[in-house]
């Protein structure tokens, strides 16, 4: 390109990219066809005079998301670079919480129902929480020990109440009791029921995703051994929320499931938005297991799972995205 033609095509660039001005506009400003400005545009980038940076803050990785949102279908994908000093045991990094915290503030409209399911990722979001649009927030689970619950889930509710200004509907409740008489009779006491009644209301939920090993599922540590090798002959590779999945996405043991204050596995279907928070290498097969389940529709997770998930070779995920859209809920 001579001088006269480099200059006109940095003034067209300069219209298109950074004006924002049509083809059109431009091709009548200068007195030419609009075909003529897409061939100097073009050429403009071929020659490097006009350069494109796609950029997001560094510690997300655009790539992945975009790969991980595409491979298992679905709605929104969000990978967060994982910690420089992470170790190969290492699971849910901390800034998970803080990621999942800003994706909540794009996702929670006003009026909307937020459930908060028990994990240590879903505590570190609420904690993350500084803005959220008026809305009702229900714990979807009881707690893992209902004397921490001032430091756990209740209090994650409480928080997520708080930031949005709404009613708060938290379950004092252990989550997994000794047998399912038990657990029918506590779901019946007036402030679990009435959180109960809210299910059925939630537009988005937040739950988090462990894998069948101790110190990484909350079940599994509440469990007896007994159960726990019950359980793991039956497949189990992964729990959310107090069910169980085998590695291709399917649900076992749902007789734990009596034993225990949750939300129903159908009801969690039925909610337009679940946001599953988890990461980690070790929790990464596990990911995938829930993932194939077909209960979630967005994931936080981090470079070290995302790249064991974007590797499975295992059966697709069912279709999470058959939910209505939740702009139309």
């Amino acid at each position: 390109m001579g001088p006269a033609e480099l200059v006109q095509a940095a003034a067209m660039a300069r219209r298109f990219y950074l004006e924002g001005k049509s083809k059109i506009q431009i091709a009548e400003e200068f007195g030419v066809s609009r075909f003529k400005v897409a061939r100097v545009l073009e050429t403009a980038l071929e020659r490097d005079l006009v350069r494109i940076e796609i950029r997001v803050p560094s510690e997300l990785d655009a790539e992945r998301s975009d790969a991980l949102r595409a491979r298992y279908g679905l709605r929104h994908a969000v990978v967060v670079e994982s910690p420089a000093d992470a170790t190969e045991d290492a699971a849910d990094p901390e800034n998970l919480g803080e990621v999942a915290a800003d994706l909540l503030g794009e996702l929670v409209t006003e009026g909307d129902v937020l459930g908060l399911a028990w994990g240590r990722s879903t505590i570190h979001m609420a904690a993350a929480l500084h803005q959220l649009p008026p809305c009702t927030v229900v714990q979807l689970t009881g707690v893992y020990d209902a004397g921490t619950a001032d430091r756990g889930s209740v209090e994650a509710v409480r928080r997520a109440a708080d930031v949005s200004g709404g009613e708060a509907h938290p379950i004092y409740a252990p989550m997994l009791l000794p047998d399912s008489a038990t657990a029918a009779a506590l779901r019946g006491q007036t402030g679990i029921a009435r959180a109960f009644d809210y299910f059925d209301k939630v537009t988005v939920a937040c739950v988090s995703i462990g894998s069948w090993e101790p110190g990484v599922s909350t079940v599994y540590d509440m469990l007896s051994e007994d159960e726990r090798e019950h359980y793991a002959s039956l497949g189990a590779a992964a729990e959310m929320s107090a069910h169980l999945f085998d590695a291709e996405g399917r649900r076992i043991g749902r007789d734990l499931g009596e034993r225990c204050i949750t939300v129903e596995a159908d009801r969690l279907r039925r909610i337009p938005e679940v946001v599953a928070i988890a990461g980690g290498r070790r929790k990464a097969a596990a990911i995938g297991a829930v993932l194939r389940s077909g209960l979630v529709t967005s994931l936080v997770t981090d470079t070290a799972a995302a790249d064991h998930l974007l590797l499975e070779t295992g059966p697709g995920p069912r279709p999470a995205l058959d939910r209505a859209d939740p702009d139309g809920r």
